[in-house]
């Protein structure tokens, strides 16, 4: 019982500085693991298998891939063609805002906010109206469509590696839809939200497709990692390492393709350079730390807690793991969050007797959308206010909750309620 208190403890004040400290994040992660082995929390045995490297290849690999996507500029001519179909402002935010969430399915959300932001001002400097609330929709939606695919956020790659869920199990799993119905169905039922609060934006859009696009290989690698994750899905018994090494090996694809067309050892070793290195160190020790609070008994208490909490009610439970989810997630970043109640929620899946797989999804929607609520809540609405700031415009919290908070209890409550009418 003291060990489980002294992880608990431990646990609560590795959290609490990594609130108070972001920008050192992976350095308090790695230095709580390394408390933790000298402990003897975590078995020193048990330290580099506690680690995911299935996750990390496949986030490595895919930061490699989008930076490619991105830099060929293929993103940008995507959305300006877009912007040719819509008759008028309103329509067009919704455009960009769908647009923004599904390239977001497949690519990281601040990628995605990076690519399509520009978008969007030049639409609002065009047509003279205000970008911010234009530049809000965009992010927020990126944040909801992350969840819809394995490779679509970093907590879809946590859920699907945990949960050993393959790319098409997102799509259809044991004979009914996955949790990419619910995000799409979130996702539809935002748009006459978005069409509420830009009731008033009824200018012409005038766009000509203006971006031209040379090199359409960064294109095809990118399709290449969704046919490949897709093909992986269909084989049982393939090696644990396989869709990290397939993100890996699309990445070294698009790395020496860049040196043999450009002749340039930095075209090689700017993707390797440009990596975020500190979300994959930062993940490191948080799986280390996990593992030395499953091993202390942690898990299993906060599992229990539930349980007492919701009355033994599977409903109430689901109800309360959502909602925590989508409060806690509007403050504290997502990925350490969910990194840490996934075993929990298995946990209490197993004291119902239950697979794990309702509150899985359960618990990915509300910490998905729960960084919609406030502007700091989600690594894509901090890109989209700092880009915003760079224009020299200011953005209160008030101008972002007027669009965050609607925007995320429709979709968050239509969500959620889908993935309970299948699931439960």
């Amino acid at each position: 019982m003291s060990e489980m208190i002294l992880a608990l403890i431990l646990f609560v004040i590795m959290y609490v500085l990594l609130l108070k400290f972001a920008d050192y994040r992976w350095i308090i992660a790695l230095c709580m693991a390394g408390v933790f082995l000298v402990l003897g929390i975590l078995p020193w045995d048990k330290a580099l298998g506690a680690i995911n490297w299935n996750v990390i290849m496949m986030i490595a690999g895919t930061m490699i891939v989008v930076e490619l996507f991105i830099e060929s500029r293929m993103p940008v001519r995507m959305a300006e063609v877009l912007l040719k179909i819509v008759p008028n402002v309103k329509w067009a935010v919704v455009a960009l805002s769908l647009f923004a969430g599904i390239i977001s399915a497949f690519v990281d959300n601040v990628a995605t906010v990076l690519m399509v932001a520009p978008v969007g001002l030049a639409v609002a400097r065009q047509l003279d109206t205000n970008p911010v609330p234009v530049i809000i929709s965009i992010a927020v939606s990126s944040n909801l469509q992350g969840a819809a695919t394995l490779v679509g956020d970093t907590t879809s790659i946590l859920l699907g590696s945990y949960a050993n869920l393959s790319f098409n199990d997102f799509f259809w799993f044991q004979g009914r839809p996955g949790i990419c119905l619910a995000v799409e169905v979130g996702a539809l039922l935002t748009i006459p939200v978005l069409l509420f609060l830009f009731r008033k934006e009824t200018g012409k859009v005038d766009s000509n497709v203006k971006t031209v696009v040379t090199d359409h290989v960064p294109t095809v690698l990118m399709l290449g990692v969704v046919v490949c994750l897709i093909i992986a899905s269909q084989f049982e018994h393939k090696p644990e390492l396989t869709n990290g090494m397939i993100c890996c090996g699309m990445a070294l694809v698009g790395m020496v393709y860049e040196f043999i067309r450009t002749r340039n050892k930095d075209s090689f070793l700017g993707p390797i350079k440009n990596l975020d290195y500190k979300t994959l160190l930062l993940l490191c020790g948080l799986f280390m730390v996990i593992e030395g609070i499953t091993e202390a008994g942690v898990i299993e208490a906060a599992a229990q807690m539930f349980v007492t909490l919701g009355g033994g009610s599977k409903l109430k439970i689901y109800i309360l793991i959502v909602a925590v989810s989508v409060v806690l997630s509007a403050f504290i970043d997502n990925i350490p969050y969910v990194a840490t109640m996934l075993p929990v929620v298995t946990g209490i899946s197993a004291i119902f007797g239950i697979e794990p797989y309702l509150f899985d999804f359960g618990l990915l929607i509300g910490a998905t959308l729960g960084g919609n609520l406030t502007p700091v809540g989600a690594s894509a609405n901090i890109t989209g206010i700092g880009i915003l700031q760079k224009e020299g415009y200011e953005v209160s919290t008030k101008d972002f909750m007027r669009i965050g908070v609607p925007f995320t209890l429709v979709a968050a409550l239509s969500g959620s309620l889908v993935i309970w009418l299948l699931w439960a």
